[in-house]
């Protein structure tokens, strides 16, 4: 057998492992049934691959998130590893052919979803496979006490019964003590390896800053760190709005979020990988997988959902060693704002039944059927229709997801209808003095026949793929043959793409996961309760907030977090005479904005207020029509 850091030189160019890597792959080798709990960036994929590569057969690796098998699988078959995933829209022939080729192709790792296992063909299939290794990945799923519980996970242990004398590792980046436990107990571990990193990172500073102007507390805090930054922020329009702010004031930077097109995900992505750009101002769907060393800050504009889902963020940050900032912005509104966000919105099992039946109906799907149909689905549109609120309408939808009674993939594309109205002899004549269109008509003449009969649904990415151009140059030659009257054309865009996963019983469907979907509205309520405390606590260290609530408990005071250093200071508050007498000094220079008079005399919010509220009562100074003071002249 190969040794594993032979492996990693070969397929990864490191000469070392990471802390706990190297024994967490040997006790893997030695056909051990491990649990790794390693915080974010802390490697936890190499832990099976490189024991799946050290043995012969194929690794089948469990995952919930589609975008990250089909980011691994990539990377592995860049690397000359032959890998796959099985993912939704796959059909019968197909998958008999995929997992043909899993059983004879020398292939080294299987993906697939848990849904997957349900699949009488799949557990025929896993049986004839040469398996070396079961990983499961994002654990914490199997555990009803989880982040981002799935019910699903429980069937993973159908997979211990068709490969019984396989070891499994699970790995998760956050999982309290009792989700630990649950882990191993669902997953039926026997004498397990248990292997837990301390999530403490001593280069990463926690800060948060009650700011009432948010946006103002970013540009100052980007142009003191002009390294590589992400900024989270609750929807798809604050992305675009704080990112040409941010552009407006001179600091590089681009956004990313659900709903732009994968052209557009790829060209931001690099630009802000190869630090064109300073700062990628995001949604949550930002992140998975991303391994940027040189990250400096990463700055939460709102509250996020969840101390797991703000240890998974803030853990993009610093991975190169060097000190780095994780900071939340909140002020007074944001309670209610968290709340209404994740809270007020929680659909309840009456609710999700009136969505699922109202989505089985826009699909046009018959009683008794449904099972893995596959259709693109544009979610504005679909509540709009119902009049439905579009938040708890998304949050039902994510319940039917997580409770696999649909899945449901986010990812924006073009769906097109068209037709050549014009002969072809006056088309080739109308390509003759539009040569910049040759490549792109002739394209969609190779790949649909019947263009000029009959309206012929078309593939934007594909046709854009064959033409070697990007999506944004086809729908612009599009819309140029639709308006010369080459072409009709009807456009609709489609920002997810939905598969069924169980046949159509209406109530009966929801019933059987109604108490699975009251334990995870309280789970919700008790995640956003304990964020709030972490955010209002200021007297107890950041850092040690957050590892007391993943369980740890040898812990110390940081002394780098908001916390830490407001306790650090000994600095004594400004005499207030004092304090007039430098603002009257520097008001004689200029009109000046209360913020500007902080940096300028190094003193608080609070302490500067109350002396310009004492000079505006006596007179000494006045405001502006700008908001700026100056010394009051009579």
């Amino acid at each position: 057998m190969e040794h594993p850091i032979k492996i990693l030189e070969r397929y990864w160019n490191f000469t070392s492992f990471r802390p706990n890597q190297e024994t967490i792959i040997n006790a893997v080798i030695s056909g051990e049934d491990t649990f790794a709990l390693l915080p974010t960036g802390g490697g936890k994929s190499l832990c099976f691959q490189i024991p799946a590569l050290a043995k012969p057969g194929i690794c089948i690796v469990i995952s919930p998130l589609v975008a990250l098998m089909k980011d691994q699988v990539k990377a592995l078959n860049n690397k000359g590893i032959k890998a796959m995933a099985l993912t939704s829209g796959i059909s019968y022939q197909e998958l008999d052919t995929l997992l043909d080729n899993c059983v004879y192709g020398n292939y080294k790792f299987l993906y697939l979803s848990p849904e997957r296992l349900q699949q009488e063909l799949v557990q025929e299939r896993i049986k004839q496979m040469p398996v070396n290794l079961i990983a499961v990945d994002e654990a914490h799923c199997i555990s009803q006490w989880g982040n981002d519980f799935r019910p699903a996970y429980k069937n993973i242990t159908l997979l211990r019964q068709l490969q019984p004398s396989v070891n499994v590792i699970a790995l998760t980046a956050s999982a309290r003590p009792e989700v630990v436990e649950d882990i191993i107990k669902e997953l039926d571990f026997i004498n397990p390896k248990i292997f837990k990193q301390s999530f403490f990172r001593p280069n990463l500073a926690y800060m948060v800053f009650t700011e009432n102007d948010k946006y103002y507390r970013i540009e100052t805090i980007l142009k003191k760190y002009t390294a590589s930054s992400i900024i989270y922020v609750r929807n798809r329009k604050l992305t675009l709005e704080l990112s040409q702010f941010l552009e407006n004031k001179g600091i590089r930077s681009t956004y990313f979020h659900g709903g732009i097109t994968n052209t557009e995900k790829e060209t931001h992505m690099q630009q802000w990988l190869s630090n064109q750009k300073q700062v990628m101002v995001a949604t949550n769907a930002f992140g998975m997988g991303i391994d940027k060393p040189d990250v400096k800050t990463v700055i939460h504009l709102d509250l996020p959902e969840s101390m797991e889902s703000y240890f998974q963020e803030a853990g993009r940050v610093g991975r190169n060693g060097e000190k780095a900032f994780a900071v939340i912005l909140k002020n007074t509104s944001d309670e209610s704002k968290v709340k209404n966000q994740f809270l007020n919105v929680l659909p309840d099992v009456n609710f999700i039944k009136q969505v699922y039946r109202k989505l089985c109906n826009y699909f046009q799907i018959s009683y008794g059927e449904g099972e893995y149909f596959t259709q693109d689905f544009n979610f504005n549109t679909f509540c709009k229709t119902y009049s439905f609120n579009s938040i708890m309408c998304y949050n039902a939808l994510q319940l039917l997801d997580r409770n696999s009674i649909i899945s449901l993939s986010k990812q924006f594309n073009n769906k097109a209808t068209l037709q050549i109205i014009i002969s072809n002899a006056a088309l080739f004549s109308y390509l003759e003095t539009h040569k910049d269109l040759n490549i792109i008509v002739k394209s969609i003449l190779r790949m649909y026949g019947g263009v000029f009969e009959h309206e012929t649904k078309i593939n934007t990415t594909n046709i854009a793929e064959k033409a070697s151009v990007n999506d944004v140059v086809l729908m612009n030659a599009l819309k140029k043959l639709e308006a010369d009257n080459i072409i009709s054309l009807k456009l609709v865009n489609t920002d997810a793409q939905i598969t069924f996963l169980q046949p159509r019983e209406d109530d009966k469907t929801i019933n059987r996961i109604a108490s699975i979907i009251e334990k995870q509205n309280k789970l919700k309520q008790n995640q956003v309760k304990s964020i709030l405390n972490y955010v209002e606590n200021d007297s107890v260290c950041k850092s040690m907030q957050l590892l007391t609530y993943f369980g740890e408990t040898d812990i110390k005071p940081c002394g780098i977090c908001s916390v830490c250093i407001q306790s650090n200071k000994t600095k004594p508050p400004l005499n207030p005479i004092v304090l007039k007498k430098q603002v009257i000094e520097l008001l004689e220079h200029g009109d000046l904005s209360s913020r500007i008079l902080i940096e300028k005399l190094n003193c608080t919010e609070k302490e500067i207020q109350n002396v310009l509220q004492l000079m505006l009562e006596h007179n000494i100074i006045a405001i502006t029509k700008t908001n700026t003071y100056k010394l009051y002249h009579l």
